[in-house]
């Protein structure tokens, strides 16, 4: 009796797992002749073969289940059902891998109020360029740029989910952490800024780590805005004494500007300052400086400093460039003015040189530097070859996009924008094309990402890309700051 009892409640328990997985399964399908709304939208977009799975929800929170099919052009598929499309890892990487240079049909079917309805296929284009890059760095913050509450440099994997806290500010809440700049995404190589009780510039390379002063005297404020040469030896910075004003009205809710600003490049070597009259006018505000990828040529944006704070919306920068001679660390002789402010009525911030020497990707708004505040701000494309500049309007928004970065293969771009909801920004990324085209954008990828963005109150900004996974043991780097050795800096003036 005993074995016939076990057998029949087998047998109930089986019959009842059958059932609700036939319930579970699509039926009387619904077909409407539209593109699914899902989040993030992934439609149409061309990926690098080793991204993370692009996992996706239906944007209407009253589906409560989905049933996705991919299907891969040159072979594989995948299959899942559930609350949200949920990729496995290696299972996605193996039908990228297979559909290298093809391209994924995406099938969605949806259940709303107990009705399912099956919508219009759409593709997903697999490039088969890589990412050349194991990941990003960035900077996590709440959208505020008063508020330093928690927040941290980060490393993420783009090939998987997976997060590293870099630095954290922990209980040291007061502590401002910014600006984790690779070179060319040289995990080895990068240097940060700290505010606060425990200010400092944070150099690391040749596997040490040095924390410079954060104020010199004789510069008059800090080392921001880092940008290194590609030799390694030097790495350009402006210094600010930013300021920022809160407006009652309007889409613009937070102004931040420069009540001075000037750029130098630091000699990591003799750890000089190199002022040079040519990017530390009087009267004009010099800022975000880059390399060349050869090392001979600095940009930097500079615009004639202005009443503040009254007249903060007419301060429009241009982009310039100077000779730089690596063997000396002097500049040229004169600066050449690649996009006039006077001309185009617009200001440039951000610009970053391809690695192959043939664009500049930069940032335009109305006015100012500070873009993630400015919803007109976009990403903007000039070719050295031919001098001309246009708007990359593939890419760009009705909202604030800021802070371009190549990768170090130069095949891909990410930037932020605030198109999602209008105040968090959000990390995207993108291909470019040899003649300069660009694809659309597609949010990085998160695991439940509706879940992950709807839980967060973070802002991601100052994002790079680092060929490996950066080493630096946060516990480390936190003693290291929390110390109260710090290496002087000298200015010199040439």
């Amino acid at each position: 009796m005993r074995k016939l009892k076990i057998n029949f409640s087998f047998s109930l328990l089986l019959a009842v797992i059958l059932v609700c997985a036939c319930q579970s399964q699509p039926r009387n399908v619904k077909t409407v002749d539209e593109w699914p709304a899902i989040y993030p939208d992934y439609i149409d977009v061309t990926i690098p073969v080793d991204i993370a799975p692009l996992d996706f929800s239906m944007a209407d929170d009253s589906v409560t289940r989905m049933d996705v099919l991919v299907m891969g052009n040159q072979g594989g598929e995948l299959h899942v059902l559930g609350d949200f499309a949920d990729f496995d890892v290696d299972n996605w990487h193996q039908l990228l891998q297979q559909n290298k240079g093809g391209q994924l049909t995406v099938t969605v079917i949806a259940e709303k109020d107990g009705e399912w309805i099956q919508y219009r296929d759409f593709n997903i284009h697999v490039s088969t360029d890589s990412l050349g890059d194991w990941g990003i760095t960035y900077r996590r913050i709440a959208p505020g740029y008063e508020m330093y509450g928690h927040m941290g440099i980060y490393q993420r994997s783009l090939t998987s989910f997976d997060e590293i806290t870099l630095i954290d500010n922990g209980e040291k809440h007061s502590m401002c952490i910014n600006c984790h700049t690779a070179n060319h995404a040289d995990p080895e190589q990068y240097v940060f800024h700290v505010r606060g009780e425990n200010g400092a510039t944070m150099i690391r390379q040749q596997n040490k780590t040095v924390a410079l002063a954060a104020v010199n005297q004789t510069l008059g404020g800090t080392m921001v805005y880092p940008y290194w040469h590609p030799a390694g030896r030097y790495c350009a910075f402006s210094t600010n004494k930013t300021s920022q004003m809160f407006h009652t009205s309007g889409k613009k809710l937070v102004e931040v500007y420069d009540a001075s600003s000037d750029v130098f490049v630091y000699d990591t070597q003799t750890r000089q300052m190199i002022g040079d009259s040519l990017i530390m006018k009087k009267y004009w505000a010099e800022n975000c400086p880059s390399f060349s990828p050869d090392g001979k040529w600095l940009y930097f944006t500079t615009a004639k400093r202005q009443v503040y704070p009254t007249d903060f919306d007419k301060e429009r920068y241009s982009l310039c460039r100077v000779a730089f001679d690596e063997a000396t660390g002097e500049l040229g002789e004169h600066v050449d003015t690649l996009i006039s402010a006077y001309q185009t009525g617009k200001s440039i911030s951000w610009p970053k040189p391809s690695y192959d020497g043939r664009y500049i990707i930069y940032s335009k708004a109305d006015y100012g530097y500070f873009t993630i505040w400015h919803p007109e701000a976009d990403i903007w494309l000039m070719d050295l070859e031919t001098g001309n500049s246009r708007p990359l309007e593939e890419v760009n928004s009705q909202r604030a996009e800021s802070f371009p970065v190549w990768s170090s293969n130069g095949k891909w771009f990410l930037f932020t924008s605030r198109r999602d909801d209008g105040l968090y920004s959000r990390i995207y990324l993108s291909s470019m094309s040899e003649d300069g085209k660009a694809t659309k954008p597609f949010m990085l990828p998160q695991h439940d990402p509706k879940r992950y963005y709807q839980l967060s109150l973070y802002s991601f900004n100052t994002p790079g890309f680092t060929r490996q996974p950066v080493k630096t043991d946060a516990k480390t780097m936190e003693q290291i700051i929390k110390s109260t050795e710090r290496q002087a800096t000298e200015m010199v003036n040439r």
